[in-house]
């Protein structure tokens, strides 16, 4: 064996095995076309394989205000268009001829601008900075499910038939369908975990990608204009210049004619007209939406939000059920603190769901704490209008924890927000509280975390009700229907 002279012999200093790691990692990442420290979504964990189509369907073109933006002069509020992805169950096994969907759409130069843009430092030199990093952090990560396979129950053949084991007598199962809202600075891929994991539990969910300016950026495709982008606004866009009471008014207003929309195109692809919407998408996908007639359980929609979007799935419920909003529960991620009023004139059984941080930061909201706004909007909904509504806290969560973020970069972001829980079992503690709603919208049954009672009055309550320490190793209840029944089973607990 040849030795080098001690001269030329690496050091193994602390620094140096550190500095040839990080080369090593740097080298493998990019010869491998792979963002730094980032982690692959992970796949889902439910009986179902799932399948995404991205769905743009054209609108009625109308405007939602009459502000104009100063630079172009363009409506600022203006609906052509509504875009969302579909998770669904599939037929199992099913190869998609398409790539996987990327994490972030592309251009990925689209969103770095977006998010320059949010940060108001929008020139040549941050755009392309922020487009790095966002390449850095996630620029090739791609969404598991598969893109436009057909339905879970599509039978052609004999052998479709029994692989599928359909749930009724025609081969055609229906399944509950689930609209949901991002927040600010997300998009309809910022959830796709959360939304993926619903799918292969049996529900078809539809992730909207908002034009209201609440994103970093999108593109919008119509037959009479070549696609154009749509980057964040702010309340100096727009003139008249609104005050930020009527900006988000506005941009609300926007987000619920898309909600409309969406459930419009929904009713559409239920009621055999599924053809024509792949025939009009300009995003080219939903080949199979013509075998879709009858398969989305249009009785059963529920509405969902997180941020932003909570507000807005709250505001939908003025009303609701209704034709165009026919929504029969919500599950309501961190309302918003900072995006208006919260609608508590509500109908339906909801589900409010606080992360850690979003309950532990005390916030001043329309002069009083949000954390009681929240508590007397759920006990609103159960004492006055005798719905069930659940009000609660998912320990060690912050308010990312929905999303897909966490998973994408663990370190990262537990460092930035504080986050202590496993940001998998994060994701994964709001599928659980979610499917066990949707079963008691099901069947009025009320399962695990559902059939506790109060556990803390306030977030942290320094003497807190004894529950099931299942249940109370990551969960603080804060309203909950009564489960002192006058009868076994009358108010729907499950005996575990």
């Amino acid at each position: 064996m040849i030795l080098l002279p001690s001269a030329l012999r690496p050091r193994w200093t602390v620094k140096y095995v550190l500095v040839s790691v990080v080369a090593l990692y740097s080298s493998y990442c990019l010869l491998a076309g792979m963002p730094f420290f980032s982690h692959p979504l992970p796949r889902y964990s439910g009986e179902y394989d799932v399948g995404t189509i991205d769905i743009e369907a054209p609108c009625q073109r109308r405007n939602l205000s009459d502000a104009t933006f100063k630079e172009t002069g363009r409506p600022a509020f203006e609906l052509e268009t509504v875009l969302f992805s579909l998770y669904y169950p599939t037929v199992k096994g099913s190869v998609s001829r398409l790539a996987h969907h990327p994490w972030v759409p592309k251009p990925i130069a689209l969103h770095g601008e977006g998010y320059a843009r949010f940060a108001k430092i929008n020139n040549a030199v941050t755009n392309n900075v922020f487009t790095f990093a966002l390449w850095i952090l996630a620029g090739s990560t791609t969404i598991p499910a598969n893109v436009d396979v057909p339905i879970h129950g599509s039978v052609k053949t004999y052998h479709d038939y029994i692989a599928e084991q359909p749930m009724d007598n025609y081969g055609l199962p229906q399944f509950p369908v689930i609209v949901f809202s991002h927040g600010m600075a997300s998009g309809r891929t910022s959830y796709t975990h959360y939304c993926a994991e619903l799918a292969s539990r049996g529900y078809i969910v539809a992730a909207i990608e908002h034009r209201d300016g609440s994103g970093p950026g999108t593109i919008i495709m119509n037959e009479k204009e070549p696609p154009r982008p749509l980057f964040h606004v702010n309340a100096d866009m727009p003139e008249p210049k609104p005050e930020i009471a009527d900006f988000k008014v506005m941009q609300l207003a926007m987000r619920q004619a898309e909600v409309e929309e969406t459930v419009r195109v929904l009713r559409d692809i239920n009621n055999g007209n599924g053809r024509a919407v792949f025939q009009s998408n300009p995003r080219g996908e939903g080949q199979d939406l013509a075998e879709w007639t009858s398969r989305l359980n249009m009785d059963r929609v529920v509405i969902g939000g997180h941020s932003y979007g909570a507000t807005l799935a709250l505001q939908t419920l003025k009303g609701a059920p209704s034709e165009s909003l026919p929504f029969v529960g919500a599950i309501i991620l961190d309302p918003g603190k900072q995006s208006g009023p919260l609608n508590d004139d509500i109908n339906v059984p909801t589900l409010i769901v606080h992360s850690q941080s979003w309950s532990a930061r005390h916030s001043i909201f329309q002069g009083r704490p949000h954390f009681t706004v929240v508590k007397d909007l759920v006990r609103k909904i159960v004492d006055e209008k005798k719905k069930y509504a659940w009000f609660m806290t998912a320990k060690g969560t912050t308010h990312p924890s929905v999303t897909d973020a966490p998973l994408i970069e663990p370190f990262l972001l537990a460092w930035t927000t504080g986050s202590t829980i496993d940001a998998r079992e994060g994701v994964m503690q709001y599928v659980k509280i979610s499917q066990q709603f949707l079963h008691y919208l099901d069947n009025g049954h009320r399962q695990s975390i559902l059939r506790e009672d109060v556990t803390h009055q306030e977030y942290d309550d320094p003497n807190p009700r004894q529950g099931n320490a299942k249940v109370t190793k990551y969960w603080q209840i804060h309203m909950a229907p009564s489960t002192a029944c006058p009868a076994p089973g009358y108010c729907g607990l499950d005996d575990e």
